[in-house]
């Protein structure tokens, strides 16, 4: 079963709306998604009961130093704490801290802000360089941490993307993250290519700057 573990929607700053998310993802052929909208865990409560495929709650926090991916929470954490603050938060509401693209230069909190308190990384992202993800896998293995891989998704387009292989016997989104914990999963994704890395870095400069020189 394939599980895209890295999704936003209009909730946050994806154009996916909410109510579409769950036929896309089928046609897709996912029997899994991880929401994880900027800082809100608000896609959760409309979907969790869809019922026609595995929903994991989940939310992209934004540390002092980057983002942080948080799975099994269902309640907002603040943002803007520091990243030890931030995992412990997400410890304490029972959830599992994974790092999310830890080389992108916006919003990856780099390897000297990995700490042990983390439960895993993000292997592989879609919107990620070829380069970045290379680098990325490379830490995942050279930690030794459960891995997720995900489209990080901001388009309907690109669901599925990216994806992490989990057994067909998983039927709810505890058995996905104990399947993920257990390191019974395969990351898969592709990669973003030049011309859009170029895009992206133009259009991520112009929000920060409209943003006041802060991170989403």
């Amino acid at each position: 079963m394939k599980a895209d573990m890295h999704i936003h929607t209009e909730i946050s700053d994806g154009r996916t709306r909410v109510e579409d998310l769950v036929d896309i993802a089928l046609e897709a052929g996912l029997g899994c998604i991880a929401v994880t909208d900027h800082n809100t865990v608000a896609a959760y409560d409309m979907l969790k009961d869809d019922g026609r495929i595995i929903v994991v709650p989940g939310v992209e926090i934004t540390s002092s130093e980057g983002h942080i991916l948080a799975y099994g929470i269902t309640e907002d954490i603040p943002k803007g704490m520091s990243v030890l603050d931030t995992v412990n938060a997400i410890h304490e509401k029972g959830g599992l801290a994974f790092v999310p693209h830890p080389y992108r230069m916006w919003s990856g909190i780099g390897e000297k802000n990995i700490i042990p308190e983390f439960d895993g990384l993000e292997a592989l992202n879609r919107r990620s360089s070829k380069a970045s993800n290379i680098k990325s896998l490379a830490l995942a293995k050279s930690v030794g941490k459960p891995v997720v891989a995900g489209s990080d998704s901001h388009t309907p387009d690109t669901i599925g993307k990216g994806y992490i292989e989990i057994p067909d016997s998983c039927r709810t989104w505890q058995d996905v993250m104990a399947a993920v914990m257990n390191k019974e999963t395969e990351p898969f994704s592709g990669h973003r290519g030049i011309v859009k890395s170029v895009k992206y870095g133009i259009k991520s400069i112009t929000k920060w700057i409209f943003r006041g020189f802060k991170r989403l």
